[in-house]
């Protein structure tokens, strides 16, 4: 909430104080560990979520106390002096109202939310308070009320706000309450005489079984106890899975989301040499005259530069299945097929390559036009087996995608300037692609027998137009 602090820091001093303040903080569900401004601000929007929540059910509450109050049978005349339970209800639906309004706008705060424990506890030990009155009884009769049980709603309500302290509190405040109610009625004139060890008694008429009030009052402290703790459990889980979650978001703006999520969900530890063999297309792009740019940029405007040629060819890439093994500088390797299975992989890597032509010859005629530099593009595609899977050592590890396609797509991406085309595929991949559904109206002109260099062997070749 408005209040809450979600970075701690510990210091050094009196062990007496700083073990103070690690519970201070555990009961009000404060961050006890550093957390990044992002997770802390993700734990906030929890909090608020919930205490809105929290609010509504606080308003249905209120509705049914109304409710029941107005249509349970009263034995004392409506007329007949003062009837506490509807001045209690009202004054709860306006502060209910008011602490609504206060969540929505993210401005609780802790002692608000004490104020709001005391609250519940008070209206529902005002109702009960009031029954004698409303039937003409000693106070001893209200001891038996059913609603009671209403407690261990307005006690599990408090685990919402995720602080094992709130918890903790409503359940003291109830068994206190509880306590009040019994010595009231024990003070009452006549009081004492009401006592009794005989629970047919007890049960048949105003009298008090003071082992059976006591009874209650352990349960009550007994379900504080348990739901403390396990709001305390519940904190440390969601402070981890919304951790974990901020990490995995992160993951996937460095990995493909595929490869991220395949990290956060694996049931063991990655090590390295693990992989899987399949069939895809491997992809390399890359930026013409990078280098001669570089020598003539300053470096924030060839980082500019290389954010927007990256920003035009990402979408397109991903919008057709693809997934970015790496950035290489001016260059980004991608693959299909690999990091998740795809039975059109080969027709979506020279669908790519025909969009990514035309992405980013617009904007280098943009460009052009306005007086800047205007970088060329070059692709290389191949398909074929490749073997996706962990790689380097057991303290640094990292996912990508081997074989002989990955490296036929590197060297036709280089053979590009040979033949003075912008992308070149293998025949292979374009044989594959067409029976995937790919229209080759783009990829007709064959080149046959071409030396490649660093491939052994003459290549067919078809020119993406």
């Amino acid at each position: 909430m408005a209040a809450d602090t979600h970075v701690v820091v510990v210091e050094g001093g009196n062990p007496l104080l700083r073990g103070w303040r690690r519970a201070r903080d555990w009961l009000a569900g404060a961050a006890t560990e550093q957390l990044p401004r992002h997770v802390a601000r993700q734990l906030d929007e929890h909090r608020r979520l919930n205490e809105i929540l929290t609010g509504w059910v606080q308003v249905m509450l209120v509705v049914t106390f109304t409710l029941l109050y107005a249509f349970s049978r009263k034995t004392a005349p409506l007329d007949a002096g003062f009837h506490p339970v509807p001045w209690a209800l009202a004054i709860y639906a306006i502060f209910t109202t008011w602490r609504l309004y206060l969540a929505y706008r993210n401005r609780l705060t802790h002692a608000m939310l004490v104020v709001s424990v005391v609250a519940d506890m008070a209206l529902l030990m005002i109702t009960i308070w009031s029954f004698h009155i409303e039937y003409g009884q000693p106070a001893a009769f209200y001891l038996k009320a059913p609603t009671l049980l209403y407690v261990f709603i307005f006690i599990a309500l408090r685990v919402l706000s995720v602080a094992p302290g709130y918890v903790l509190f409503a359940g003291l405040c109830a068994a206190a309450g509880w306590m009040l109610m019994l010595g009231y009625a024990l003070m009452e004139p006549g009081g004492h005489e009401l006592i009794t060890r005989d629970y047919v008694a007890y049960m048949t008429s105003a009298r008090i079984l003071l082992g059976g009030e006591i009874d209650k009052i352990v349960s009550i402290l007994l379900v504080a106890i348990v739901l403390t703790v396990a709001a305390a459990r519940a904190r440390s889980l969601l402070f981890r899975a919304v951790a974990e979650g901020a990490a995995a978001a992160q993951l996937s703006r460095f990995f493909a989301p595929e490869v991220a999520a395949a990290i956060v969900t694996s049931d063991e530890a990655l090590r390295p040499g693990q992989g899987r063999q399949t069939e895809a297309a491997a992809m390399f792009i890359d930026m013409r005259g990078f280098t001669r740019l570089a020598a003539k940029l300053a470096p924030c405007d060839l980082i500019g530069l290389l954010g927007k040629y990256q920003h035009i060819a990402v979408p397109i890439i991903q919008r057709n299945g693809g997934s970015i093994s790496s950035f290489l500088g001016d260059g980004i390797m991608v693959t299909f097929g690999a990091t998740r299975a795809s039975s059109t992989c080969a027709a979506d890597a020279l669908r790519t390559a025909e969009q990514l032509l035309d992405a980013l010859s617009a904007w280098a005629e943009a460009r052009a036009r306005a007086g800047q530099p205007a970088p060329g593009v070059g692709i290389g595609i191949a398909v074929g087996m490749v073997t996706y899977g962990a790689i380097g050592d057991e303290s640094r590890l990292e996912y990508t995608v081997i074989g002989d396609p990955v490296n036929r797509a590197a060297k036709l991406q280089n053979h590009t300037k040979v033949e003075n085309v912008r992308a070149l595929a293998t025949v292979s991949a374009l044989e594959h692609a067409v029976r995937q559904g790919y229209d080759n109206t783009r990829a007709s002109e064959i080149l046959t027998g071409r030396e490649v260099a660093g491939v052994g062997e003459p290549l067919d070749l078809v020119v993406i137009r």
